[in-house]
């Protein structure tokens, strides 16, 4: 999509300051036009948004949301030197197209814990691909699920007790595997929120992955990476945990 931002109409503006991160944009960026609005210099208004994973540095492992509009020269600067920033190209006249931010390469990727989203070998293939294709050669992609189905021993029930002074919310986790025969598991959330007003209870399920060790390392390989798994004693429960890590050895 290319978008006419008026990017090239300001002055006195600083350009951001530089910050200790690399990140990585996985999602098309958001552009939604702000009916009835005009800018400064009689334009169309929109607003951008972009939700780049950090995967190094500073915040690494966070979502950084990034919104601007093009209605100020300030908002139109800050826009213009952080897009500038991350490779975006902006033409003379201010355009520029939200594809210039995919298919960026990186030296690293991380796939935090949300990678246990992925409920089909395709989908955990597809991902394995995605990564790839955002690495240089030699470039690290680094990932962690939650479970794995040799250390998966259902049911379990997790709990945690979190208040701020005026809200206690606790939580209450279920985890079975309704069918042993796919590969997926089913978690169950209660969340019982008290406050002054009194008590309330909210229930949340959701699917999740269950692969065997074996699978995640043999579908790693097969899309080009070198693989290693590091111990990673993160779980309250001491079950076994890897961060799985692999080297991109060269193009998808």
């Amino acid at each position: 999509m290319k978008i006419e931002g008026g990017l090239h109409d300001f002055t006195d503006y600083s350009p951001i300051p530089s910050a200790n991160y690399e990140f990585v944009i996985k999602e098309p960026m958001e552009v939604k036009p702000n009916e009835g609005e005009s800018t400064d210099i009689g334009g169309k208004v929109f607003t951008f948004i972009i939700n780049p994973e950090v995967v190094g540095g500073d915040h690494a492992g966070r979502k950084v949301r990034r919104q601007f509009a093009n209605k100020s020269k300030g908002s139109r600067y800050f826009m213009k030197s952080f897009l500038e920033k991350i490779g975006v190209s902006i033409t003379k006249e201010g355009a520029f197209n939200t594809e210039d931010l995919l298919g960026r390469k990186f030296k690293a990727v991380l796939i935090h814990d949300a990678v246990s989203y992925m409920l089909t070998e395709a989908d955990l293939r597809q991902t394995f691909i995605t990564a790839a294709e955002h690495l240089e050669p030699g470039g690290v992609f680094v990932t962690s699920p939650d479970h794995f189905r040799e250390t998966f021993h259902p049911p379990r029930v997790e709990h945690t007790v979190n208040s701020n002074g005026e809200t206690e919310v606790t939580l209450i986790e279920y985890q079975y595997d309704p069918d042993p025969n796919d590969t997926m598991m089913e978690s169950i959330m209660f969340y019982l929120i008290r406050t002054k007003q009194g008590l309330r209870v909210e229930k949340d399920r959701n699917l999740q992955g269950l692969f065997s060790l074996k699978t995640w390392l043999d579908m790693i390989r097969e899309v080009g990476f070198t693989v290693e798994k590091h111990p990673y004693p993160v779980h309250d429960d001491g079950r076994e945990s890897y961060l799985l890590v692999g080297t991109w050895n060269g193009d998808t």
